[in-house]
């Protein structure tokens, strides 16, 4: 049995604010989960914390490219730093966000190890880059473009290493069937699943063929990236995008325990709920819930 370690990864570098003057809040998921007892209730080892740059935009402008690039680039080596010592001692890191730019951290580790996929759990495929967007900004939305090579050589190429992810490594499920970067990642055979089409296989079914299809040997392994906006907003509001179809707890459960409980996954993040949003804490309460029952031994 792999040794869990929590890292927290408390980065908003990645999003627009919610406000002028403010701040996105999904900075604190990391301590609202930790209220939650997560890490005792996952049997966990403590990991740290990796402190993010200030959040600070500057004089930045629509057209001048990834907002607080310099920040992000910067914190993803530093938190790659912390994610590859474990993965090089077989720990399973579990890394609390943050917004999913943090998941470049994740992809730039095993980049440096070797070749390893992806699976990302997300409402949308944050694939927006130059060349099929001209309002390119918050790597929020852009860090899976930015993995597998689209964008600035600033954000995409840290180390020499463009690209940290290779097109057909990577898995998209949760995505929203009206999504319309849907057409692009099926050009470039970028496998996804919208959520009518996790429910019309069965989310179990999916989520194993999902598996199947990353466990062959052109890879050593894969990551898991959640973005709780995957989730229905009935059930998650506490989101900066929530966009209604998502998928229910249930179905989150049976496709996120298949893919974390693989032998060939190595580590797993989770991002962009924002506690700001969650007065009661009762979406903090989902999430930790979600999380250990997909750890749990089957």
């Amino acid at each position: 049995m792999r040794r869990l370690v929590v890292i927290d990864a408390p980065s908003n570098l990645g999003l627009r604010p919610p406000a002028e003057g403010t701040v996105p809040g999904c900075y604190k998921l990391a301590g609202a989960l930790r209220e939650q007892r997560l890490v005792q209730r996952l049997g966990a080892y403590e990991g740290g914390v990796v402190v993010p740059p200030r959040y600070d935009r500057g004089g930045w402008r629509e057209g001048d490219g990834v907002f607080n690039a310099a920040a992000i680039a910067a914190y993803t080596r530093k938190l790659a730093d912390r994610i590859e010592r474990h993965v090089r001692a077989g720990d399973f890191p579990v890394v609390l966000g943050g917004d999913c730019s943090i998941q470049l951290g994740a992809s730039l580790a095993l980049r440096r190890i070797g070749r390893y996929g992806l699976a990302a759990i997300d409402a949308s495929a944050d694939f927006r880059h130059p060349g099929n967007s001209e309002r390119v900004g918050a790597a929020g939305g852009e860090e899976l473009a930015l993995a597998t090579g689209r964008g600035q050589t600033d954000l995409t190429d840290l180390e020499g290493l463009r690209p940290y992810l290779k097109e057909e490594d990577v898995r998209i499920l949760g995505i929203r069937d009206y999504d319309e970067d849907r057409v692009e990642l099926s050009e470039l055979k970028i496998t996804n699943a919208s959520v009518g089409e996790i429910r019309e296989w069965g989310p179990e079914d999916l989520a194993r063929a999902t598996l199947q299809s990353l466990e062959t040997p052109v890879t050593e392994g894969f990551w898991v990236h959640l973005d709780a906006d995957v989730l229905d907003p009935s059930v998650m509001p506490a989101v900066d995008s929530p966009d209604p179809d998502g998928l229910l707890p249930d179905e989150l459960v049976s496709v996120l325990r298949t893919l974390v409980q693989s032998e060939r996954c190595v580590g797993f993040n989770l991002t962009i709920y924002d506690p700001d949003l969650d007065p009661d804490g009762s979406c903090a309460a989902l999430l930790a819930d979600l999380v250990q029952r997909s750890f749990a031994p089957s």
